[in-house]
Formats: C-alpha cells, sequence, structure tokens
C-alpha cells in the first residue's frame, strides 16, 4: 500500500495548491470543528479539514468512496458517539458542510469519482487531472455564482483568483 504523499488525496490536493498558486496546510483544525465528545475529549477533537488555504478563505474535503459507500470492514466499529464509523463519518462531512462556510469560508469537494480510476486509485495524468481540479474549484461557490481562475501573462505571471470569498475572521488554525 502507498504511503500518505502517494496518496490520492495527496496527488490531489498538490494539483490544488498548482491550481491556486499557493501551499495550503494539509490536514488543517480549528477551535470550532470539533468532533463528538467523550470522557477523555469532553470539547471533542478538532476535526481535520484534507486542505485550507487561509488567505484564500478556501477548505477542500477529498472524497475517496468510503464517504459515499459502505465499508463493512471499517465501518463496523463503535465510536465514542455509540454510531458506527460510517454513520460518524457522515455526521462529520455534514458538520463541516455546515460549519465552513458558517466562519466565512469556501467549501469545495472533491470527489475521486471526478477522476479517471483504475484498480481503485487515479490514473495519474496531470494535464487531465488539472483540468478536473480547475473545473471542480471554480465551480463551487457558496452562493452558487462561479468562481473563476484565471491566469496573467508575461514574467511575474502568478495565477489570479476572483470571486472567491476572504474571511475577515481571525479563525485559529494549527
Amino acid at each position: 500500500m502507498p504511503g500518505r504523499s502517494e496518496s490520492d488525496e495527496h496527488y490531489v490536493l498538490d494539483l490544488c495548491d498548482e491550481v491556486v498558486g499557493a501551499s495550503g496546510r494539509r490536514q488543517a483544525t480549528f477551535d470550532w470543528l470539533r468532533g463528538d465528545p467523550s470522557t477523555a475529549r469532553p470539547l471533542g477533537t478538532r476535526l481535520p479539514v484534507d486542505c485550507y488555504w487561509p488567505d484564500l478563505g478556501l477548505v477542500v474535503e477529498f472524497h475517496e468512496e468510503q464517504h459515499s459507500k459502505p465499508s463493512p470492514f471499517f465501518d463496523r466499529r463503535q465510536t465514542v458517539s455509540g454510531v458506527g464509523r460510517g454513520e460518524q463519518r457522515r455526521l462529520y462531512d455534514e458538520r463541516k458542510r455546515l460549519l465552513v462556510p458558517k466562519q466565512g469560508l469556501r467549501l469545495v469537494v472533491i470527489e475521486k469519482s471526478a477522476f479517471v480510476v483504475k484498480s481503485k486509485r487515479i490514473v495519474r495524468d496531470p494535464a487531465t487531472d488539472i483540468a478536473v481540479v480547475r473545473e471542480q474549484l471554480g465551480n463551487e461557490r457558496s452562493d452558487g455564482a462561479s468562481a473563476e481562475i484565471a491566469t496573467e501573462t508575461g514574467p511575474e505571471a502568478r495565477p489570479r483568483r476572483s470571486g472567491w470569498p476572504r474571511s475577515a475572521l481571525p479563525l485559529e488554525c494549527c
């Protein structure tokens, strides 16, 4: 099994970095996004998001099969909440879907199924895959409008983002 740096998630998030022109914070956590409380963690554990770009107010979640299809072996374990892992994953995905925009951040969920997949892995074709990521990032905005990523030309060309909200809130992130 490949390590995390060779994972589909890592590959897609690297493509996101390339499209937006900045490196995002992998597995970022926030004080306002927490799992269910337990005896050991009465406030709940901070839930990580797959990647966060603070200057863009952008959060990306990469959803693999376990987010949409049951995984009997992994989902059978009961959690501190008293529900199976699959149900907990569904609840936490929904929590992110609701809470991230409330903080003035834009949440984009990129499904693995948006890419060409063979033997449960994304077939690496950077030219095609970056177009998929560009489309995913450009088509999703909380207000329903289209956000476009444009590039300037010239020796100091840098990606330019339009339509993405920037958070004015001081957010605790680690």
